[in-house]
């Protein structure tokens, strides 16, 4: 099997339900989100976690950058969509599929950055605060 990788950024109590996972599957989506949206690079990645999730309360003021491989043949039925500048290229996962395609993660997800904001506090999970602070 031939797997792609994708990367996703997530603010801290979406990493904290990930974490709950075994770090197998992202949570459902909010009713306000309809769509699941994994990055294909790495950079677009690590630009919208600093940019967006360190000044958002929401996301913990914390950006961290997942990186997880999917099953290429399954990615297909998904269409490219491009929302910017060239490396700006995301696919659009309608939220009532995510569960499927959480069944198409291979292997887990993992942290491959964190970008921290003036008011980050550590999670209550102290197993994802060490994975996280490595960062720091």
């Amino acid at each position: 099997m031939k797997t792609k990788t994708l990367y996703r950024p997530v603010g801290l109590r979406e990493m904290e339900l990930i974490a709950e996972s075994n770090y197998r599957k992202f949570p459902a989506r909010l009713e306000w989100q309809p769509i699941f949206y994994p990055v294909l690079n790495q950079q677009y990645a690590e630009q919208i976690a600093n940019e967006w999730n360190t000044p958002d309360e929401f996301s913990g003021f914390c950006g961290i950058v997942t990186a997880f491989e999917v099953d290429e043949e399954y990615l297909q039925q998904f269409e490219i969509q491009n929302v910017g500048d060239k490396s700006h290229n995301e696919l659009w996962i309608p939220s009532e599929k995510l569960p499927e395609f959480n069944q198409n993660i291979i292997g887990t997800i993992e942290i491959v950055n964190v970008y921290f904001g003036e008011g980050f506090k550590l999670s209550s999970d102290s197993e994802l605060n060490n994975k996280i602070e490595k960062f720091r």
